[in-house]
C-alpha cells in the first residue's frame, strides 16, 4: 500500500514537472529565436533583441534586411547559437554578410551632464549618418534585450525621420519595455537621446575630423552610482 502511495506520488510529480517544464521550454525556445523582433515602420526600421543565428537569418530574408547595427557593447561581434539547444558558434557579422546585408556596431554613450547640455552623444551622429543613406534600409537595430539602448535609438528616428514629439517618442520607449518608472529624466539614456533631443541637426563636416576624446563616455547608466542619477540643477 505504502509503495503503491509513493509510485503515485512520484507519478504526479513527474507529471507535474513535465507539464510545467515543456511551457516554459517552448516560451524560450520561440522567445530566443527572434525576440522581441518588432516592425518600427514596415520596410523601413526593425528592432529586436540578440536573436539566435537561425532567427536572425530569417529576419533578414523576410524583411530584406540590408543593414544590422548592433548596440551590444558588451559584445561587439556576439557568437549567436543556432538555435536554443546548440551552443554559441557563429559570429553574428559573419552570418548577416552571408545573409548579404551589412553589419554594424556601435557603443551607445552618454556624455557627463556638464556637457550634455550643449552636445549630444557622437553615437547619434554615426546613427544619422547610417539612416541619411537610403542604401542602407530596411534596417534591424537591437541590443541584447531590444529595451533599452535599442528603445532610444528607435526613438531618435521616430523624432528625426518621422516629426514625432519627444512626449511621443518617450511613450513609445515606454510601452516598449523599458519601463513606466525607469524612463524620466533621471536616466542618462532617456535624457540625453529622448528629452534633450533636436531633431534635424547635423555635425559640421569639419567637426568630424577632430579627434575623438576618449575617457570620457559612459557606455551604460550605473545604477549603483546615485549621483549619477541626481536630478537636474534648476536654472
Amino acid at each position: 500500500m505504502i509503495r503503491n502511495t509513493w509510485v503515485r506520488w512520484g507519478l504526479g510529480t513527474g507529471l507535474a514537472l513535465v507539464l510545467t517544464a515543456l511551457p516554459y521550454l517552448y516560451f524560450r525556445i520561440t522567445y530566443e529565436y527572434q525576440k522581441r523582433l518588432r516592425v518600427v515602420t514596415p520596410g523601413k526600421l526593425y528592432r529586436s533583441g540578440c536573436m539566435t543565428a537561425a532567427g536572425l537569418e530569417e529576419a533578414i530574408k523576410t524583411y530584406g534586411i540590408r543593414t544590422v547595427i548592433n548596440l551590444m557593447e558588451e559584445a561587439p561581434d556576439p557568437a549567436l547559437h543556432p538555435h536554443y539547444f546548440a551552443p554559441a558558434s557563429v559570429p553574428e557579422s559573419q552570418l548577416v554578410a552571408r545573409a548579404g546585408a551589412r553589419f554594424v556596431a556601435f557603443t551607445v554613450e552618454y556624455l557627463p551632464r556638464n556637457r550634455a547640455r550643449r552636445e549630444r552623444p557622437a553615437t547619434i551622429e554615426r546613427y544619422l549618418e547610417i539612416l541619411d543613406d537610403p542604401n542602407s534600409y530596411p534596417v534591424l537595430i537591437h541590443c541584447k534585450a531590444g529595451l533599452h539602448r535599442t528603445g532610444v535609438l528607435v526613438g531618435v528616428y521616430r523624432m528625426e525621420y518621422e516629426g514625432w514629439t519627444k512626449a511621443e517618442a518617450l511613450q513609445e520607449v515606454r510601452d516598449n519595455g523599458f519601463g513606466e518608472f525607469a524612463a524620466t529624466s533621471a536616466n542618462e539614456y532617456i535624457q540625453q537621446y529622448i528629452l534633450n533631443y533636436r531633431p534635424h541637426l547635423r555635425l559640421d563636416p569639419a567637426a568630424k575630423r577632430l579627434p575623438t576624446v576618449r575617457g570620457n563616455l559612459t557606455s551604460r547608466p550605473a545604477p549603483a552610482d546615485p549621483a549619477a542619477f541626481a536630478p537636474l540643477p534648476k536654472e
